[in-house]
């Protein structure tokens, strides 16, 4: 009987373990929360449909009221408001839940570690994935376990304009 029991506790928490993992993925620092309705069947009517995050994104009254409590768990004055986003660490555009708490901290918004930066790479793992270069699931790690490293496996390009304007400033 014990052995049964056994079995069928193991079974549970194996099916339970699969199933949170549809529903997260699993960083060094924790399961960030995904939202259940993206995945790879659903990413031509989710996140590679032009206005998706539009549908998905939380109200400002529920982002602020979040901001507000971790800015406060973290010492910092509500002055500074103006300097920090609510950022989703696994982004809607790569289908990160929009509400849960394990998917989102406090980013300042400008810097090398700042969310400004952190965009353009959201944009380009996305558009990466809507294009089939890489998974769904790959770009989700990436950006969840350490968004800076992933910018180094994932560099954006520059354009010849760009540099050209940078050497005529040199002049």
């Amino acid at each position: 009987m014990r052995a049964t029991l056994s079995v069928v506790i193991f079974v549970f928490l194996v099916i339970t373990c699969a199933e949170a993992n549809d529903r997260c993925v699993m960083t060094s620092h924790g399961c960030l929360a995904l939202n259940p309705d993206v995945s790879d069947d659903t990413i031509a009517d989710t996140i590679c449909k032009p206005g998706y995050t539009k549908l998905v994104r939380p109200a400002t009254s529920y982002t602020n009221g979040v901001k507000f409590k971790l800015m406060r768990e973290q010492g910092i004055p509500f002055e500074r408001a103006g300097e920090y986003e609510l950022d989703h660490i696994v982004p809607l555009t790569l289908g990160g839940h929009p509400r849960q708490l394990s998917n989102l901290m406090l980013q300042p918004w400008e810097g090398d570690h700042g969310a400004k930066v952190k965009d353009k790479l959201e944009v380009r793992l996305k558009n990466a994935v809507c294009k089939g270069r890489i998974s769904l699931r790959e770009a989700q790690s990436c950006i969840g376990e350490n968004w800076e490293s992933c910018q180094h496996q994932h560099p954006g390009r520059r354009t010849a304009g760009v540099s050209a304007k940078r050497g005529r400033a040199g002049h």
